[in-house]
């Protein structure tokens, strides 16, 4: 039995969580959430046991100075509340960590026991995988669920995504199991600039959020953040003609899908068969469209500025054209990073 004094009763609650590692490509899912901490100004109330979930020579704890007091700080999960206010004033219970390295079944019914014990009517998980998606275009965010009575009555796709997961994918499952309502939110980070901060997907995942909740999120400087990256991701593909041209073809298979004559359903069923091509990650890294462990597509030179790679011919195996698939996110991916899934 989880006991949690001190935290008052809330009013009509919803979980909001998100996990740094393979879902979170571009830091953009677990930003979301330390932005809704910060601008709401959420304290902690519980926190998991480290021992218990992490794997301390994969994330290991940090040493630092509290008054000349040398302390550890240990990766796990944190939890805290925050209050939004407004006509119809409601509570976020906030969740934050890192994709545990053992134990997934017991991490995921610990979250529940808190969920349950603090009348958490919702869970949503946030996470973003890496796909072939131009970062000139508004970030695809798909939100999912296994609920077929959830997606109807929240315009949500019913995820049928068959393959690797991660603990996106495998906490909403526990939820569906355990008959609390979940809903996944993707957002597909182009793979070509994979290195965090993403600002712009971590703005189209609380602009999400605030559609699904029907609640107002303060924003802050994100929006000039999420500018200002996109006009230096400009300047970089601008300087290699290569990265130039592959990001208009990127754009056109976009602008394409998005015709009026392609349907919703269809977009869907492509981005399902995009998913099912991904093979099993490494440890680390994020999840992508094919798969595969985070590629660091930008590296700093000797001169300290990054620069996009020269993607594949599109003759040659691997390219754009022949991997197939939007790069949006639908549906689970390696679930979590899935992809939608989750």
């Amino acid at each position: 039995m989880i006991e949690l004094e001190g935290v008052p009763e809330l009013i009509d609650p919803v979980m909001v969580a998100a996990f740094e590692g393979w879902n979170d490509a571009g830091d953009a899912a677990s930003t979301a959430v330390a932005h809704l901490e910060r601008e709401w100004k959420g304290e902690v109330f519980a926190a998991l046991d480290a021992e218990d979930y992490y794997d301390f020579q994969v994330n290991r704890p940090t040493v630092w100075m509290d008054g000349g007091v040398r302390k550890i700080t240990w990766p796990t999960t944190r939890l805290s509340v925050v209050r939004v206010g407004g006509d119809k004033p409601r509570d976020l219970v906030l969740v934050r960590g890192i994709e545990p390295s053992m134990r997934w079944r017991s991490f995921c019914n610990e979250l529940l026991g808190f969920a349950h014990e603090l009348g958490v009517e919702l869970v949503v998980v946030l996470g973003a995988l890496l796909g072939d998606t131009p970062h000139t275009r508004p970030v695809p965010v798909s939100g999912v669920t296994s609920d077929s009575d959830l997606a109807q009555r929240m315009d949500l796709e019913e995820t049928k995504y068959e393959g690797p997961t991660g603990i996106v994918g495998v906490l909403q499952e526990a939820c569906t199991h355990a008959g609390v309502p979940a809903v996944s939110l993707w957002a597909a980070v182009p793979h070509y600039v994979s290195q965090p901060p993403n600002p712009k997907a971590t703005l189209a995942l609380l602009n999400r959020l605030e559609d699904l909740l029907d609640l107002r999120i303060p924003l802050g400087e994100l929006p000039e953040d999420a500018r200002a990256w996109q006009v230096g991701v400009d300047q970089l593909a601008a300087e290699d003609s290569e990265v130039a041209e592959y990001v208009q073809t990127l754009e056109e298979a976009r602008d394409t899908a998005e015709l009026p004559e392609a349907s919703g359903e269809a977009i869907a069923r492509e981005f399902e068969r995009y998913l099912r091509r991904r093979d099993v990650s490494p440890p680390g890294g994020h999840a992508t469209a094919d798969g595969g462990d985070t590629p660091s597509y930008l590296r700093d030179s000797p001169g300290g500025r990054t620069r996009p790679p020269r993607p594949p011919k599109p003759d040659t195996p691997g390219s754009a054209e022949n991997s197939g698939g939007t790069g949006d996110a639908g549906d689970q991916g390696p679930d979590g990073e899935d992809t939608s899934e989750d």
